[in-house]
């Protein structure tokens, strides 16, 4: 017998034995694989109970007409500041103070702000919504008492003494309950009211952003209206302070229609002072084309309605 042919045939037998068991653990390599990427794959994903996570998002800044204008801010000491011009030459100054905060101020200059003489309020007086001067009176809008109660108040000697005043004698102004007008206290056009007018026949609220226009008691109209600061009477005009205007790196002062405002209603240029500082609060003040700007620690005075400064 050739015992070689035999050693043949086992090795060859053993081989295929082997190649089997191989292939078999392959198999279940593989089917171990898919058990296991189905689970995860289970874990992962959601269930129809679940609250779906978060989704990504993406914000853009729209562009504008007009650059960015500074955000509206209080002063040093917190509060609205007022101004009242009677002339080129004499007006009235104040820095509003807060209802349990810092007391008010009251200033009076009579040589075009290039000095001004602090003026005494009673010290039931805790802020200073509103002023109006004359030639022959001051009137004051301002919280009194603890609880900050609006109260009018007129002097007709500069601030020596005073008595009680009109309701809406001052105009409007910006207090913690609401605006205050000659009718009483009413809830704003806007959260964050910048600075209040009332006239005669119309009321408008400076807002961030808007202009809020009304005739009587009508319904407020909304004028979107970027950077405007403070507002004037010119009569038939309204006369506003503007930051961010394109032609201008101060505060640029524009008319605008007092009566028939709506909604597409624009101003119009008059004129920049350069030279103004943009942040923190504006107050404008006019008599007659004698324009006032009080602008961070300056105040200036245009004698042409505000054109050059």
């Amino acid at each position: 017998m050739d015992t070689r042919r035999g050693t043949r045939n086992l090795g060859s037998s053993l081989t295929r034995t082997t190649l089997i068991w191989v292939a078999i653990v392959i198999v279940v390599l593989v089917v171990i694989d898919i058990a296991l990427v189905t689970l995860a794959l289970g874990r992962t994903a959601p269930n129809s109970g679940d609250p779906a996570g978060p989704i990504p998002t993406f914000s853009s800044s729209p562009r504008s007409s007009e650059s960015a204008s500074p955000t509206p801010t209080a002063d040093a000491a917190g509060a609205r500041r007022s101004l009242s011009a009677v002339d080129g030459q004499e007006a009235w100054r104040a820095s509003g103070g807060t209802c349990g905060g810092p007391a008010p101020t009251l200033e009076h200059t009579t040589d075009a702000g290039a000095t001004w003489k602090p003026v005494t309020l009673g010290t039931d007086v805790s802020s200073v919504m509103a002023i109006r001067a004359s030639s022959a009176e001051l009137t004051i809008l301002a919280g009194v008492g603890d609880d900050c109660t609006p109260t009018v108040r007129s002097s007709t000697d500069d601030g020596i003494t005073w008595s009680a005043g009109g309701a809406g004698a001052a105009g409007a102004g910006v207090s913690p309950a609401g605006l205050v007008l000659s009718t009483g206290v009413v809830a704003p056009p806007c959260s964050e009211p910048v600075e209040a007018f009332q006239g005669k026949q119309t009321s408008v609220v400076i807002c961030d952003g808007q202009f809020e226009w009304r005739s009587g008691t009508g319904a407020w109209v909304d004028v979107p209206l970027a950077g405007v600061r403070s507002l004037a009477d010119a009569g038939n005009d309204y006369s506003l302070a503007r930051v961010g205007a394109e032609t201008c790196a101060g505060v640029q002062i524009a008319s605008m229609p007092a009566v028939g405002v709506t909604p597409a209603t624009t101003p119009t240029a008059v004129g920049c002072d350069a030279d103004a500082a943009t942040d923190g609060p504006i107050s404008l003040a006019r008599a007659g084309d004698d324009v006032w700007l009080w602008a961070g620690d300056t105040v200036s005075v245009s004698t042409d309605g505000g054109a050059t400064w």
